[in-house]
């Protein structure tokens, strides 16, 4: 990012010195009691306490070795589960007439056609609200940008969502279960389907480091291919199937593991990393 220099360089901190007052410091002098002087308050002082005070309304997230050990019984019992993530894409399609009009979705979404959803996709938004519902465990994110965290709270609200139905963990359990060296350990001696328009090179780099893989799906062609897709995954004998499909990958996981009883994980773009090919960044 280039800095402007000379006068504008000066409005720009006025600016962003301001910002910074009305979005922290601004709220926290609007809440303080006008008869009380608390010495030495910072915002993150209060911030920290406030958070611990709201400690009983929140909703445990499963950490990456609770994960791990769920999927690892799931696998050995041979139980369906279904672990699906929602970043920024999934929920911009979700919120699509439901939380923001179809001409703010496409604005703030020019990512998603690329994502396999061409906004207004209504069919897309319900597929994915109905597999949310059915899931096993849901990777929520932890951002609290505007497209994350508080588009999520919006969207549980405009569907009538009590979130402590759902079963919840970070939405980039995806990285940390490889991360942490839990992914080679739920793939060990176990059949693996790999899935998406990356599946071919990450099933080669799996392979190479003595992963049994059951097949490879690919491409994937988007939320409008997604029932192809799941055809032809079921048609393998796996045991655990890693889909990295974009948005499809949530209704993906859902389907293929109603289908076949088996267990799916969305992988996101951690497929690219292993693969060498394509974007790796998290998101959320």
């Amino acid at each position: 990012m280039v800095l402007p220099e000379g006068p504008a360089a000066r409005g720009y901190e006025e600016g962003y010195r301001d910002g910074v007052y009305a979005g922290g410091e601004g709220l926290l002098e609007a809440h303080l009691p006008p008869d009380l002087l608390i010495p030495n308050l910072t915002l993150d002082e209060v911030l920290a306490a406030g958070v611990e005070a709201l400690r009983p309304r929140a909703i445990p997230l499963l950490s990456t070795a609770a994960v791990y050990e769920e999927a690892e019984r799931m696998l050995k019992e041979k139980q369906p589960y279904a672990l699906v993530r929602l970043g920024d894409g999934e929920l911009l399609t979700m919120a699509q007439d439901t939380v923001l009009p179809p001409d703010e979705v496409r604005r703030q979404g020019y990512f998603l056609a690329y994502a396999g959803v061409d906004a207004p996709d209504l069919r897309a938004r319900d597929e994915l609200a109905a597999s949310m519902r059915l899931a096993s465990l849901v990777g929520v994110p932890q951002s609290r940008q505007p497209f994350f965290q508080p588009l999520l709270f919006a969207i549980w609200n405009a569907y009538g969502i009590r979130p402590e139905t759902l079963r919840l963990t970070s939405s980039t359990i995806n990285y940390s279960l490889h991360e942490q060296g839990y992914l080679h350990r739920l793939m060990q001696d176990r059949r693996v389907l790999v899935i998406g328009n990356v599946a071919r090179e990450l099933a080669q780099a799996l392979a190479s480091q003595g992963v049994s893989i059951a097949g490879a799906v690919s491409p994937v062609r988007g939320m409008n291919d997604l029932h192809r897709v799941v055809e032809e995954a079921a048609s393998y004998d796996f045991d655990l199937a890693l889909v990295s499909a974009g948005i499809a990958a949530v209704p993906i996981c859902v389907h293929l593991v109603g289908r076949t009883g088996k267990a799916a994980i969305d992988f996101g773009h951690m497929a690219n990393r292993i693969a060498g090919v394509g974007p790796s960044g998290r998101r959320g």
